[in-house]
């Protein structure tokens, strides 16, 4: 008997758990995306975006009103899915970006909170959940398989995680390489300092903003195929993934950011097949963004202690 099909995990075949395996790495992919999303605003603005999750999550609705409600075709749907989340976070950015500005991290959280629940109070008066209706946004890409290593692997998995190391590489050039960049990190360190050597912070600060909605955009495009459901209450928690990963690198590295996401969704997907834990798998997340900030602590207490000696 082959080595591979023998092999078990807790009673469970390998070649049983290995479309959990691909789908958990499709998952954090998207995880990852949305934590290098997160943290580069973060790094440029000071602001924990909470409201991650519910833009894409309203993208996403818009996208499937176009495609069953209009003729137009399913690729504007799609781009206006992204354009809506750089469009609205971008707005969000310019209107009270600079009112927070100078304000503590937890005010300037606590506002895009505020933006988070208001849309999801929004999608849920608009598009309400319950009775028989559910709602679906399949991707092109999804109907398109092959198999790898015996498991059945679709094209939007594969966009979802090949798109998460692409974005990862394109940001660590784009920072160290480019002038806006250098910006993002100048800003990161002193924000006023920077804005007395000349550089436009607000554009600057305009254009994280901008991006990363962009990113959130993609983000609420990608998910629902993934988890075969429209499900904007699920896609606006995603945000609590992408914390954790996000969390996982510190908040500074991307390359940390995008194996903590992958963690992440590595670990809900492999807990689904066994009964005893697959009820707790959603607290995964939850459970590694805890774990991060205990370490980010500690570190962080070790780099104190060396510091005052």
């Amino acid at each position: 008997m082959d080595s591979v099909v023998a092999f078990a995990v807790f009673g469970v075949d390998w070649e049983f758990i290995k479309p959990y395996i691909v789908l958990g790495l499709a998952l954090g992919g998207v995880y990852a995306l949305s934590g290098v999303g997160i943290v580069v605003l973060y790094q440029a603005t000071g602001v924990l975006n909470l409201a991650f999750g519910a833009i894409g999550a309203a993208g996403a609705l818009i996208a499937y009103w176009m495609i069953n409600h209009t003729s137009w075709p399913h690729w504007l749907a799609y781009v206006t899915c992204v354009a809506f989340g750089g469009v609205v976070n971008l707005a969000y950015g310019l209107l009270f970006g600079p009112a927070f500005a100078a304000r503590d991290p937890l005010v300037k959280m606590m506002g895009t909170l505020g933006l988070a629940l208001i849309l999801l109070g929004l999608m849920a008066w608009r598009a309400p959940v319950g009775g028989a209706f559910a709602r679906f946004l399949p991707l092109p890409s999804s109907s398109h398989t092959f198999t790898l290593f015996g498991a059945f692997v679709n094209w939007t998995q594969v966009i979802a995680l090949a798109f998460a190391v692409g974005l990862t590489l394109w940001t660590t050039l784009f920072l160290k390489y480019t002038n806006l960049g250098t910006a993002y990190r100048a800003i990161a360190n002193d924000r006023e300092i920077t804005a007395t050597l000349g550089v436009p912070v607000r554009r600057v600060e305009a254009s994280a903003w901008f991006g990363s909605g962009l990113v959130a955009g993609a983000a609420g495009l990608l998910l629902p195929d993934l988890i075969t459901s429209l499900d904007y209450a699920a896609l606006t928690f995603l945000v609590i993934a992408a914390l954790a990963a996000a969390l996982i690198g510190r908040l500074t590295s991307l390359w940390a950011t995008l194996l903590g996401g992958l963690a992440v969704g590595l670990a809900q997907a492999i807990f689904a097949p066994y009964e005893s834990i697959t009820r707790y798998r959603s607290a995964a997340p939850f459970v590694l963004a805890i774990l991060a900030l205990l370490w980010l602590s500690r570190h962080r207490v070790v780099t104190i202690t060396r510091t005052a000696r």
